[in-house]
């Protein structure tokens, strides 16, 4: 019904740039709050960075500086700007967002299938 689909992890030496897309697919009426959480080797799942519908972003400190959050409206896609990559920014990345859709239409929490991020010392 509703599917959120992540593309562009990889490998990438410390000190390197990705770009995580995210993009919102299926019966969809609206789109609030979209997010990235990550989930290294044995730990939690956390938040990295969340975005309104209106653009109003938060940041976990450990990627405050480094990694930009933006979305486009209109295509229902939201980004992650991974700056400066650091080893400890490994892990696996989800997409998160809050949708109204689905059938019968309703509020949902979807979650993307996540990618992975390298980052070798």
């Amino acid at each position: 019904q509703v599917q959120l689909v992540e593309s562009g992890g990889g490998l990438v030496q410390a000190g390197g740039s990705l770009r995580l897309s995210c993009t919102a697919s299926g019966r969809i009426f609206g789109i609030n709050d979209m997010g990235w959480y990550r989930q290294a080797p044995g730990k939690q799942r956390e938040l990295v960075a969340r975005i309104t519908k209106n653009g109003s972003t938060n940041y976990t400190d450990s990627v405050k500086g480094r990694f930009i959050i933006s979305r486009d409206n209109s295509k229902n896609i939201v980004y992650l700007q991974m700056n400066s990559l650091k080893p400890e920014d490994t892990a696996d990345y989800y997409c998160n967002a809050g949708v109204v859709g689905g059938v019968p239409v309703r509020s949902l929490e979807v979650w993307g299938q996540g990618t992975l991020v390298t980052v070798s010392p």
